[in-house]
């Protein structure tokens, strides 16, 4: 591998200097984790790759950071030009970097996770994959790469943070009943929950607003609807709250 040549501007008015590295580097990657919520279990969003190595094997969304980007940028880039989708938060989960996680060479990846609402987000492949779409994520194909390793990291960062701050409602139609908000839940933790203590618990925070509306769509004993106040819950962590569903 021969050594990375780069210039730097110099002062003003001088010609930029350049450097020469004599050790190689890793090249630096990104892939994204996007969950979505389906009728019956959490989903993961999968290309289908159409290039080696791993040609027709489905993989996360993802490829190398450019140059003249930042790591996030690259990662939004990735997720929209393979998959077309580009989630409102994606956020940093960490690096993965064994040495042999890429058969091309030495590659580090800075992988990403984000929560979408499925209807709002259509895949569409583009670029170098042939196809894109939501897989039930406890029946995706087995994946390329060190990519089931990722999103088993990405699900343990899942079953936390739903239970210290309220991402799930990411993942929730704008409104929903208390049924809806406990199977999602349910979903996520991998087990059932107690209906009258998640109830009582969820309601205690006061970060439901109640619509008023019924759900149309059940003929027996119709659920309120309610949906998340986000503006209240900004203004309680301010106030040192902390939401716990545990």
């Amino acid at each position: 591998m021969r050594a990375a040549q780069h210039t730097r501007a110099g002062a003003r008015g001088t010609r930029p200097m350049a450097f020469t590295y004599e050790h190689p580097r890793p090249a630096l990657a990104v892939d994204c984790v996007v969950f979505g919520l389906g009728e019956r279990t959490l989903e993961l969003l999968l290309v289908e790759r159409d290039l080696e190595p791993f040609a027709g094997r489905w993989a996360l969304p993802g490829g190398f950071v450019r140059v003249d980007e930042s790591i996030d940028a690259a990662a939004r880039r990735e997720l929209l030009e393979e998959a077309g989708v580009s989630p409102d938060v994606l956020e940093q989960l960490r690096a993965f970097g064994d040495v042999g996680r890429d058969p091309r060479e030495r590659v580090v990846s800075i992988a990403h996770w984000a929560l979408v609402r499925g209807e709002r987000h259509r895949p569409r492949a583009a670029t170098d994959a042939r196809a894109a779409r939501w897989f039930p994520l406890d029946a995706r194909p087995p994946l390329a790469f060190d990519h089931d390793a990722i999103v088993a990291a990405a699900v343990e960062r899942l079953r936390v943070e739903v239970r210290w701050r309220p991402v799930g409602f990411d993942l929730l139609p704008e409104v929903f009943s208390l049924t809806e908000l406990q199977r999602l839940y349910e979903m996520v933790l991998g087990r059932p929950l107690d209906k009258r203590n998640f109830r009582k618990k969820v309601l205690a925070m006061e970060l439901l607003e109640d619509t008023g509306r019924l759900d149309e769509g059940v003929r027996h004993r119709p659920p309120r609807l309610y949906r998340f106040d986000r503006a209240a819950y900004e203004r309680l962590s301010r106030e040192g709250f902390a939401f716990r569903l545990e």
